[in-house]
Parts: structure tokens; C-alpha cells; sequence
């Protein structure tokens, strides 16, 4: 009896330490994202919200905004580009990431093209490459589809910002695969989409 108690003890130490570990993370992207603008703002929830949540921060464009702007920018069908900007918003506050942030690195990476393919075999919007990130891209994931894609490309750099400490242009050079130029590339997409967006 003795003994499943301490078992039961120390899966219980183990698990409160890793929630705590990742509270602190989250936290610290919140906080240095927001210095940086990547991040909704020092009011940004610390953990992850449900994938259901639509609606931006104060000072964001709505999925109606961004559907427009990606339909006339980039010949996407108004649909297609309402679907994609609520997989946008879904990701970026689940993940406390800027949605201009996620837009840029889409606009670099596919064009918005939901069928794009690299000649290495990175799929979809975020050019997602699934034989990098097996864990998440499961047999059945449809990296055409632009929830699946955006939330996986997502979760991708979200990881690459923890692991660099929270430095974006780490981050940025780590999942374009090592592509010079390419954070300069996203920061300078973002200033053009907050033009364009009246931000």
C-alpha cells in the first residue's frame, strides 16, 4: 500500500513540475512577445485557449478583415480565405502568437496556396514537411486542410521560440530550414500586412 502511495506521489510531483515548467515558458513568450509586438499583449492568457475561439484581440483585424485582404492579395477564393483566417486566429490564441506573425510566415511559405508542395516535400500554407515532424503529422493529417496545417505549423514555431529562448529570429531561421534572409523576409510581410490592415 506504502509503496503505491509514493508511486502515486511522485507522478503527481512529476506532473504538477511539468505544468508548472510550462506555465513558466508560456509566460515568458507572453511577455517578451508583447515587448516585441509578436504577442496579443501583456493581457494574453498564460496557457493555451480552446481551438473554438475566433475573435481577436483589440487592435487586430477580424477573420472577415484578413479574408479580405488575402482574397484580393492573393486570388484566394473569399471561402477559402475566411477558412484560413479562422485557422490564423485559432492558432495565434491558442499559441499566444501574433496572427500578423502567422500571416507573414504563410504569405513566404505558400502564398496562401493550401496545395503548395517544396521540392523537399513541405506541405501546405505553412509548408509543413512531414518527414521533420513525424510526431505530428499523423498518416491521417490532411496538411491541405488549413486548420490542420496552420495548427501544426503553429505548434512547429511555437516550439522553435521556446527553444531559442524566445528569440524570434532564431526561431525564424530554424524553420525556414536555415534560409538566409528569411526572418527579415516575415518582420518585413508584417509591416506590409499592418499597412494594409490600418494598424
Amino acid at each position: 500500500m506504502f509503496a503505491n502511495l509514493n508511486h502515486d506521489f511522485i507522478d503527481w510531483t512529476l506532473v504538477i513540475a511539468h505544468r508548472l515548467r510550462g506555465i513558466v515558458v508560456e509566460a515568458a513568450i507572453v511577455f517578451f512577445g508583447s515587448l516585441a509586438g509578436l504577442c496579443y499583449g501583456a493581457d494574453s492568457p498564460v496557457w493555451p485557449t480552446s481551438t473554438t475561439f475566433d475573435a481577436p484581440r483589440e487592435g487586430m483585424p477580424t477573420a472577415e478583415e484578413i479574408a479580405t485582404v488575402v482574397s484580393a492579395r492573393f486570388h484566394i477564393r473569399l471561402p477559402d480565405a475566411l477558412e484560413i483566417s479562422h485557422a490564423v486566429l485559432n492558432a495565434a490564441r491558442r499559441y499566444s502568437i501574433s496572427p500578423l506573425l502567422l500571416l507573414a510566415v504563410i504569405a513566404i511559405e505558400s502564398s496562401f496556396d493550401r496545395f503548395a508542395v517544396s521540392v523537399v516535400g513541405a506541405k501546405g500554407l505553412m509548408q509543413v514537411l512531414p518527414s521533420q515532424h513525424r510526431d505530428r503529422v499523423l498518416r491521417t493529417s490532411d496538411l491541405t486542410d488549413a486548420r490542420t496545417n496552420v495548427r501544426i505549423g503553429t505548434e512547429i514555431l511555437y516550439n522553435y521560440i521556446i527553444a531559442a529562448d524566445g528569440n524570434l529570429g532564431d526561431a525564424l531561421y530554424r524553420y525556414s530550414g536555415g534560409a538566409k534572409g528569411y526572418a527579415r523576409r516575415v518582420v518585413d510581410r508584417m509591416s506590409m500586412m499592418k499597412a494594409e490592415f490600418g494598424l
